[in-house]
């Protein structure tokens, strides 16, 4: 039987994060924490180099500083969204304006930290924006050519959209 009790620390994980930070050190700092954590980690030390790497491989989260040479974090997720990514981005930076907060969530970012900061919180951060991640992609259900979306409540087979009555999706959604 499985340890129900196993840490974050201790259970395997996949999820892939590119932080964007230009300080060499707090930059190795974030990867040899979220390493230590099982995360797959890459770093990128400009916007411009930030944005390619955003746009060349799937990340399941970006940490993004704002005051970056080449390309300022802003503009890095400005061009992300208008790309149509939507991979979860945490701003981390010096900057604590509260109009520099509003300015990168109306932007797009998922959330705003402000250095310094404390790592645990960060961790707390990093692991709720993934699990809000995978709950959105969570909504989709498919086995074999049969597709359930438990948002839209439509069910499709070979691409051809099935019309059920609430008992019967729900009784489908239950088999899935």
């Amino acid at each position: 039987m499985p340890n129900q009790n196993l840490s974050p620390k201790m259970m395997p994980m996949n999820e892939r994060i590119l932080v964007v930070e230009d300080e060499a050190k707090i930059a190795n700092l974030l990867k040899r924490g979220l390493m230590e954590e099982a995360y797959e980690v890459d770093l990128a030390l400009d916007g411009k180099e930030g944005l390619e790497a955003a746009l060349a491989a799937p990340y399941d989260l970006i940490v993004l500083d704002i005051g970056l040479p080449e390309m300022d974090g802003m503009d890095v997720c400005r061009a992300l969204r208008a790309k149509g990514r939507l991979t979860p981005i945490i701003f981390l930076t010096a900057r604590d304006s509260v109009h520099d907060k509003v300015l990168g969530l109306d932007l797009g970012a998922d959330d705003y930290l402000t250095k310094p900061f404390a790592f645990e919180e960060f961790l707390a951060r990093v692991r709720s924006l993934l699990r809000k991640a995978q709950q959105k992609a969570d909504t989709r259900m498919r086995i074999a050519d049969l597709v359930l979306d438990t948002k839209t409540r439509k069910v499709e087979r070979a691409g051809r959209p099935i019309d059920l009555s609430t008992k019967e999706f729900a009784l489908l959604q239950y088999l899935m």
